[in-house]
């Protein structure tokens, strides 16, 4: 029998796409839909401005919209409310002994919060119980990263658990998807880079570290390196593209670095997680790849791509980078997330 799981947020952009990926799942089942008041009440499929390529499940159409407060028929559910709202709400439904799986960046940099890609960082879970005696709550939150966050960590994991990173500098360019709907205005974004997304860089550079950090029983030690960021927004529909160059601890070669990503893996592989990509680094040998419009959708869209390994002049060596800002970057890695909780017995 599946497991009743609910989705906050579920009108928008990542709600969406959490119903989407949701759909037959082999472990979770969506039984609750909860949104705004003004959408609470009425059946999801006249207030959901649908904006996926595949239609509204025919499980979720009908569905009664919820408010977003505990009391849905569930112990599991997927936010993907927007940052403007979602800190609270979270909280109140982790104090209810709801597990929340969050795609909103209000507690990612929380002490007691698990910020987690299972692959990279899959101890980092062990905050949970001290989350749990802090907050006094029988439920628990455990975040995804930002999704551009997602791909260079995924990237940097193998090189700074094998070698180590001293420093990282990354321009990203970042796909319309990832400002949700209605998103960037067309006449903004049309033939235009806008050099700026709020927030982004800042989320980038401490992300990162939080991610490669070291759990020390209590708490997450940073990663001891620097991260410079500069994020732009271009028109592409999906994908995040991201321009990276690292300097490493000692001394290494290009080749080392290229079977170092290509080798990577880790527990939703050996485990076989349901949403787990086969490889989750995928490198590409060709000179002009990743490419979004090609390569996006590959494994899924569940893996990190890598592609143009070489020299760096004034680090050690530079890449490209490409994810799925909407999937791998948001509701996947929340699916994932919980797929791996499930696993380790993490639910209860």
């Amino acid at each position: 029998m599946k497991i009743a799981v609910g989705v906050l947020g579920a009108t928008g952009a990542v709600g969406q796409k959490f119903i989407k990926l949701l759909e037959d799942h082999p472990w979770f089942e969506v039984t609750e839909v909860a949104a705004s008041e003004r959408s609470a009440g009425k059946p999801y499929q006249d207030v959901a401005a649908w904006k996926q390529t595949t239609p509204i499940p025919e499980g979720i159409r009908r569905l009664e919209v919820r408010p977003c407060a505990p009391g849905l028929k569930c112990r599991i559910v997927f936010s993907g409310l927007d940052a403007a709202v979602a800190g609270p709400v979270e909280e109140s439904f982790a104090q209810a002994g709801y597990v929340v799986l969050s795609n909103s960046r209000n507690h990612r940099l929380d002490e007691d919060v698990p910020l987690v890609i299972p692959e990279v960082n899959p101890d980092h879970m062990g905050l949970l119980p001290i989350q749990r005696q802090n907050r006094n709550a029988r439920g628990c939150i455990v975040t995804n990263s930002n999704c551009s966050t997602m791909f260079l960590a995924m990237a940097l994991a193998p090189l700074h658990k094998a070698v180590g990173v001293e420093k990282v500098v990354v321009t990203t360019m970042q796909a319309i998807s990832g400002a949700g709907y209605p998103g960037v205005a067309s006449l903004d974004i049309l033939g235009n880079v806008i050099p700026h997304i709020g927030g982004e860089e800042e989320k980038m550079e401490i992300e990162t570290r939080k991610i490669l950090g070291r759990f020390n029983g209590r708490s997450v030690d940073l990663a001891d390196f620097a991260v410079s960021a500069q994020c732009n927004r271009v028109p592409v529909e999906d994908g995040h593209t991201e321009s990276v160059s690292v300097k490493l601890a000692r001394p290494v070669a290009a080749a080392d670095i290229v079977t170092l990503l290509r080798d990577f893996s880790g527990p939703p592989q050996s485990l076989k997680l349901p949403s787990a990509p086969e490889r989750p680094i995928i490198v590409m040998d060709e000179n002009d790849r990743p490419q979004p419009r090609f390569d996006v959708n590959r494994a899924h869209g569940m893996a990190t791509l890598v592609g143009r390994v070489r020299s760096c002049a004034v680090l050690d060596f530079k890449f490209t980078v490409l994810g799925h800002n909407t999937i791998r970057g948001a509701a996947g890695a929340s699916i994932l997330n919980a797929e791996f909780l499930k696993s380790q017995g993490l639910m209860d």
